[in-house]
């Protein structure tokens, strides 16, 4: 039987990492580059829902993925892993909200997305491991 927390951090990163990423392609005006990418794909209906997306969605979604990594550290003690984990969503949160008046937020932006996407990958890839028995 799986426990609950090791399946949520597994889970909620990805899924917090895709629904960032799908969050972010509906916004063409603060993301172009992601927008015309999820256009592309056939997201482009998303652009009606624009601020839904930016102000409520992507920030959920990066707080799902912050709070799945961070339990990840708890369950399987990778102190590496759950850094790069927490760092994607704790950086597209700060350039969402204190960090949006400066120009060099949005490249701060497509850096943590881009992150939060490689880590999912990853965490895919090489499924983490309990690092001791305690």
């Amino acid at each position: 039987m799986v426990k609950p927390g090791p399946l949520l951090a597994r889970i909620g990163d990805k899924l917090g990492a895709l629904g960032a990423l799908v969050s972010a392609a509906g916004c063409a005006i603060c993301f172009p580059a992601i927008a015309s990418l999820g256009a592309a794909v056939g997201l482009g209906f998303l652009s009606r829902w624009e601020p839904l997306l930016l102000n409520t969605l992507l920030p959920l979604f990066a707080g799902l993925a912050l709070v799945a990594n961070a339990l990840g550290w708890f369950w399987h003690r990778r102190w590496r892993r759950a850094a790069l984990g927490i760092l994607g969503p704790a950086l597209l949160l700060l350039s969402l909200y204190p960090w949006f008046q400066y120009a060099w937020s949005s490249t701060v932006t497509y850096g943590a997305l881009a992150l939060m996407v490689a880590v999912a990958i990853f965490d895919l890839k090489y499924p983490p491991r309990r690092h001791c028995k305690t």
